[in-house]
């Protein structure tokens, strides 16, 4: 079948496959007499493999070196194990940053609702955020405190 077909078939586009040929997780197909490609069924499924590894958060890296032990005549059970627990380990931890930022989100949400918008006068800051950096550490920089201005500076 020619590049058109397969990405019809796989929901691939063309631009893909080429990349894919080029970056070596899909095989350079065989040429037909007026030298276009010629992709056989075993593309359609390596395609889809792809697709699929991708789709649960593998890279074309990781990918690739599962189909580099395959082509060895290797069994991948056991590697394929390793990258899914690692990519669970680095989603749990990318979720515990997620529900810290959320809640410091709320915090901040509680503490602008309490804030006075007419004393708002700074033209180049938010107040709400202005707390918001001063209330995770106390200061907004080394040495000085939410609500001092910087030496030689007047609010």
């Amino acid at each position: 079948m020619r590049i058109g077909e397969l990405a019809h078939q796989t929901g691939t586009t063309t631009k893909t496959i080429r990349y894919y040929e080029d970056i070596g997780l899909l095989p350079e197909p065989a040429r037909d007499h007026n030298d276009y490609r010629d992709y056989s069924d075993e593309a359609v499924d390596r395609l889809e493999f792809i697709r699929d590894a991708q789709a649960t958060g593998l890279t074309l890296t990781e990918i690739a070196s599962i189909l580099d032990l395959r082509r060895q005549g290797e069994s991948t059970c056991h590697h394929v194990i390793d990258l899914l627990e690692r990519h669970m380990t680095a989603l749990d931890r990318h979720i515990e940053t997620l529900r810290a930022t959320r809640k410091k989100l709320a915090s901040l949400t509680a503490q602008a609702r309490s804030l006075d918008p007419t004393a708002c006068v700074d033209p180049n800051r938010c107040q709400t955020i202005s707390h918001a950096r001063g209330s995770d550490a106390g200061t907004t920089k080394p040495g000085r405190h939410l609500h001092e201005a910087p030496a030689g500076h007047r609010h």
